[in-house]
């Protein structure tokens, strides 16, 4: 079904953006292409007419046809019929020629970085290749004994899920197969999730502040409303934890029926969660009826090697999601859910109203990887402590006013900026080759204007171009006033 954007809607997510720092059709483009680079607007969404769109702002009909057309040659919006174009993320074709790229990037924007930008709005990997291509070569040999079968298992593949058990086991948190259900993806997991546990519409999810933005597109997509509690700010030159008072106070006093926390390698911050504070964690979920839903996808990416133990260790009102998009290759699309048997026979009931199980290859492969999955991670974490350690000794020398907090692990750096600068510097990025992820991305109501997330997956070469890049985007607001003044008024966030 087509989905359209209402002038007013539109108007209320732009917020004050004619300032008069540009020319006005340049100002409203700039400001609808960072919507659509965060998420704001999504793909594939006509935008409102030249003629309503400008009645609804005031202003002529011709600005609005000037900065669509800026869009459409940005790649941005494309071809429509008269003028309702459809949001798009531009991608190159063979010949060089932008095209709108929506059958590749239907419901992820973003995820084609345009050619000749380096990405630094996305953290993750390239494949750890050799390892992953001998894990299907063996998944091959497997797959011959489950052809008789129908191959559909909302479940997951026993190999695989006897494979996780293991390894929880391992880590101090007795598990069974039947405590696992497999997914394909750890974003797929929490919709799952969220579905069985908090399906009714303003039912009210704990999240950490600032938190993963799919998991927050993710709780307000289900009609969730999101429950902030603030992360205490690094003290200069060190680490913080969390507010675990705040955090025990907000159990007690909304009751949310879930609560999503990153406690390993805090995903933007890169924090590591003491063992203490998840055992005060626990307790108080409990008592306030809260199901913990621990999102775990980042814990074998553990760059100083710092001790810590599952959270579901501390408890059994505990639902764990993982994946192997970090540790291994995002397009194995393989994660999964450990929670006791009677919850995971609960997802997998809601699992079967939106797919009837993952794709049999992959699991077996995915088996291989988790029982040895030692095998790629000292190399991988080896070139990972290279890359931050290059990335902050950068934004060190060549952005002194910014305060870098050091992960522990995990794949990217959270900066406070000197002044609130995010979402300026995002959409001036590309002018200077590289795109980045707006600070207000990671939460809830347009916070975080003041910082940025800067991943560190890029090869060192290429952090030492992608630094340089932000020094002079930097540069260029402060030479502007006006125009730093006008891009850090940010867009409204719309909260589904």
């Amino acid at each position: 079904m087509s989905v359209s954007l209402t002038p007013g809607s539109l108007a209320r997510l732009l917020g004050q953006w004619n300032l008069g720092a540009a020319p006005a059709y340049r100002e409203l483009a700039d400001v609808v292409r960072l919507l659509i680079l965060d998420g704001r607007v999504a793909l594939d969404v006509a935008l409102p007419s030249e003629r309503s769109l400008a009645a609804t702002l005031g202003i002529s009909r011709t600005t609005v046809t000037a900065a669509y057309s800026l869009l459409r040659d940005q790649g941005f919006l494309s071809s429509g019929q008269g003028s309702r174009g459809r949001t798009c993320i531009p991608h190159r074709g063979p010949r060089g020629t932008a095209t709108d790229g929506r059958s590749e990037l239907s419901g992820a924007p973003g995820l084609a970085v345009p050619d000749g930008l380096l990405d630094l709005a996305y953290a993750s990997l390239p494949a750890s290749g050799e390892v992953v291509h001998r894990a299907f070569a063996a998944a091959l040999t497997e797959l011959p004994a489950l052809l008789p079968g129908f191959g559909y298992d909302a479940l997951g593949v026993g190999p695989l899920r006897e494979a996780i058990a293991a390894r929880y086991t391992a880590a101090g948190v007795p598990t069974t197969a039947g405590q696992i259900l497999v997914t394909s993806g750890a974003q797929h997991a929490l919709n799952i999730v969220l579905r069985t546990l908090a399906g009714r519409s303003g039912t009210k999810v704990l999240v950490e502040h600032p938190s993963y933005p799919n998991a927050l597109d993710a709780i307000r997509a289900a009609g969730c409303r999101p429950v902030p509690v603030a992360m205490p700010p690094a003290h200069h030159g060190g680490r913080a934890g969390w507010d675990i008072d705040a955090l025990e106070t907000a159990l007690r006093q909304q009751r949310p029926a879930m609560a999503y926390v990153v406690p390993d390698f805090h995903n933007p911050t890169g924090r590591l969660m003491p063992d203490s504070q998840r055992r005060q964690l626990v307790r108080a979920a409990s008592a306030s009826g809260t199901v913990l839903v621990v999102d775990e996808t980042m814990r074998e990416l553990n760059l100083d090697g710092a001790p810590s133990t599952p959270l579901a260790a501390f408890g059994p009102a505990v639902v764990s999601i993982g994946s192997l998009s970090k540790s291994h290759w995002a397009g194995l699309r393989t994660g999964w859910i450990r929670a006791g048997e009677s919850l995971i026979q609960r997802f997998a009931a809601a699992r079967t109203t939106m797919d009837l199980g993952g794709p049999v290859v992959e699991q077996l492969a995915a088996a291989h990887l988790v029982n040895d999955l030692r095998e790629p991670l000292p190399e991988r974490l080896a070139s990972l402590r290279t890359s931050r350690d290059t990335l902050l000794g950068l934004i060190a020398e060549n952005l002194p006013t910014w305060q870098a907090e050091r992960p522990g692990g995990g794949l990217s750096v959270w900066c406070r900026l000197p002044s609130p600068l995010s979402t300026a510097l995002t959409v001036i990025a590309p002018d200077f080759g590289i795109r980045l992820a707006a600070g207000p991305r990671f939460g809830v109501g347009g916070a975080f204007e003041h910082y940025l997330r800067v991943p560190f997956t890029l090869a060192p070469k290429q952090l030492g171009t992608a630094v340089l890049a932000l020094r002079s985007a930097q540069d260029r607001l402060e030479a502007s006033p006006q125009l730093r003044r006008d891009l850090t008024s940010p867009p409204a966030v719309a909260i589904a």
